[in-house]
Protein backbone atom coordinates (compact mmCIF):
# COMPACT_ATOMS: atom_id res chain seq x y z
CA UNK A 1 0.00 0.00 0.00
CA UNK A 2 1.53 3.10 -0.75
CA UNK A 3 -0.08 6.71 -1.10
CA UNK A 4 1.63 9.49 -3.36
CA UNK A 5 1.24 13.24 -2.18
CA UNK A 6 3.11 16.44 -3.74
CA UNK A 7 5.11 18.46 -1.52
CA UNK A 8 2.73 21.38 -2.02
CA UNK A 9 -0.43 19.25 -1.29
CA UNK A 10 1.86 17.81 2.13
CA UNK A 11 2.49 21.28 2.80
CA UNK A 12 -1.38 22.76 2.48
CA UNK A 13 -2.54 20.04 5.00
CA UNK A 14 0.50 21.16 7.50
CA UNK A 15 -0.94 24.26 7.19
CA UNK A 16 -4.48 23.76 7.69
CA UNK A 17 -3.69 21.93 10.50
CA UNK A 18 -1.63 24.58 12.53
CA UNK A 19 -4.56 26.89 11.57
CA UNK A 20 -6.54 24.83 13.81
CA UNK A 21 -4.71 24.48 16.68
CA UNK A 22 -4.82 23.78 19.08
CA UNK A 23 -7.95 22.27 17.87
CA UNK A 24 -7.94 19.07 15.58
CA UNK A 25 -8.40 20.48 11.55
CA UNK A 26 -9.71 18.04 9.01
CA UNK A 27 -10.62 17.67 5.26
CA UNK A 28 -10.54 15.50 1.83
CA UNK A 29 -8.47 13.74 0.11
CA UNK A 30 -9.19 13.70 -3.59
CA UNK A 31 -7.48 11.64 -6.56
CA UNK A 32 -7.11 8.33 -7.77
CA UNK A 33 -6.51 4.58 -6.79
CA UNK A 34 -4.51 2.70 -9.27
CA UNK A 35 -4.25 -1.39 -7.58
CA UNK A 36 -1.99 -0.22 -4.12
CA UNK A 37 -1.44 3.01 -5.08
CA UNK A 38 -3.57 6.38 -3.98
CA UNK A 39 -2.38 9.76 -5.90
CA UNK A 40 -3.69 12.35 -3.85
CA UNK A 41 -4.24 15.38 -6.66
CA UNK A 42 -6.54 17.78 -4.52
CA UNK A 43 -7.55 18.18 -0.87
CA UNK A 44 -10.50 19.78 0.23
CA UNK A 45 -10.17 21.26 3.88
CA UNK A 46 -13.13 21.87 6.17
CA UNK A 47 -14.02 23.48 9.46
CA UNK A 48 -14.13 21.05 12.14
CA UNK A 49 -18.23 20.60 13.07
CA UNK A 50 -17.63 18.87 16.63
CA UNK A 51 -18.82 20.75 19.15
CA UNK A 52 -16.78 23.13 20.74
CA UNK A 53 -15.53 21.39 23.92
CA UNK A 54 -14.28 18.19 21.78
CA UNK A 55 -12.31 19.72 18.86
CA UNK A 56 -9.61 20.08 20.71
CA UNK A 57 -9.22 15.89 20.28
CA UNK A 58 -12.06 15.13 17.86
CA UNK A 59 -13.07 16.17 14.05
CA UNK A 60 -16.60 15.61 12.54
CA UNK A 61 -17.19 15.64 9.19
CA UNK A 62 -20.80 15.62 8.51
CA UNK A 63 -22.81 13.67 5.54
CA UNK A 64 -23.64 17.24 3.80
CA UNK A 65 -19.54 17.64 3.93
CA UNK A 66 -18.86 14.02 2.35
CA UNK A 67 -21.61 15.05 -0.19
CA UNK A 68 -19.77 17.56 -1.13
CA UNK A 69 -16.40 16.06 -1.18
CA UNK A 70 -18.02 13.54 -3.54
CA UNK A 71 -19.26 16.28 -5.63
CA UNK A 72 -16.17 17.91 -5.55
CA UNK A 73 -14.32 15.15 -6.50
CA UNK A 74 -16.86 13.82 -9.71
CA UNK A 75 -16.84 17.74 -11.22
CA UNK A 76 -12.99 17.59 -11.42
CA UNK A 77 -12.96 13.79 -12.75
CA UNK A 78 -11.90 12.60 -9.36
CA UNK A 79 -12.37 9.98 -6.57
CA UNK A 80 -12.56 10.73 -3.07
CA UNK A 81 -10.00 8.45 -1.44
CA UNK A 82 -9.51 9.51 1.70
CA UNK A 83 -9.49 11.85 5.08
CA UNK A 84 -6.66 14.03 6.59
CA UNK A 85 -7.11 15.58 10.04
CA UNK A 86 -4.11 16.52 12.49
CA UNK A 87 -3.56 15.94 15.95
CA UNK A 88 -2.30 18.48 18.25
CA UNK A 89 -0.03 17.64 20.38
CA UNK A 90 -0.43 14.08 19.86
CA UNK A 91 1.61 11.22 17.75
CA UNK A 92 0.55 11.04 14.18
CA UNK A 93 -1.01 7.18 14.93
CA UNK A 94 -4.46 6.54 14.85
CA UNK A 95 -6.57 6.74 17.99
CA UNK A 96 -10.01 4.26 18.77
CA UNK A 97 -12.29 7.08 18.14
CA UNK A 98 -10.58 7.20 13.97
CA UNK A 99 -10.71 3.51 14.29
CA UNK A 100 -14.34 3.55 15.20
CA UNK A 101 -15.09 6.42 12.71
CA UNK A 102 -12.77 5.08 9.71
CA UNK A 103 -13.71 3.21 6.59
CA UNK A 104 -11.60 0.49 5.01
CA UNK A 105 -11.63 2.00 1.43
CA UNK A 106 -9.84 5.10 2.73
CA UNK A 107 -6.69 6.46 3.38
CA UNK A 108 -6.12 8.64 6.22
CA UNK A 109 -3.18 11.18 6.80
CA UNK A 110 -2.71 11.85 10.33
CA UNK A 111 -0.34 14.81 11.02
CA UNK A 112 1.34 15.64 13.98
CA UNK A 113 1.03 19.60 15.37
CA UNK A 114 2.92 19.90 18.24
CA UNK A 115 2.85 23.62 19.56
CA UNK A 116 1.15 25.05 16.59
CA UNK A 117 3.87 23.69 14.09
CA UNK A 118 3.09 20.45 12.06
CA UNK A 119 5.96 17.91 12.77
CA UNK A 120 5.03 15.23 10.39
CA UNK A 121 2.04 13.43 8.80
CA UNK A 122 1.48 9.11 8.37
CA UNK A 123 -0.95 7.55 6.82
CA UNK A 124 -2.90 4.93 7.45
CA UNK A 125 -6.16 2.24 6.15
CA UNK A 126 -8.48 -0.12 8.35
CA UNK A 127 -7.84 -3.37 7.46
CA UNK A 128 -11.03 -4.77 6.09
CA UNK A 129 -12.36 -6.99 9.19
CA UNK A 130 -11.69 -3.24 11.08
CA UNK A 131 -9.26 -4.55 14.03
CA UNK A 132 -6.49 -2.55 13.40
CA UNK A 133 -4.65 0.23 10.91
CA UNK A 134 -1.81 -0.12 8.98
CA UNK A 135 0.39 1.82 7.65
CA UNK A 136 0.92 2.84 4.42
CA UNK A 137 4.66 3.96 2.40
CA UNK A 138 3.28 7.80 1.63
CA UNK A 139 5.76 9.04 -1.52
CA UNK A 140 6.37 12.86 -1.17
CA UNK A 141 6.36 14.26 -5.08
CA UNK A 142 8.12 16.82 -6.57
CA UNK A 143 5.67 19.82 -7.98
CA UNK A 144 5.17 19.74 -11.65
Amino acid sequence: MKLEITRSLLTQIHAHGESAYPEEGAGFLLGAVDEDVRRVTAILTLPNAREDEARHNRYLLTPQDVMRAEDEAESRGLALIGVFHSHPDCPNTPSEFDRDWAMPWFSYIITRVDAGRAVGSRSWRLTHDRSRFEEEIVHVLADR
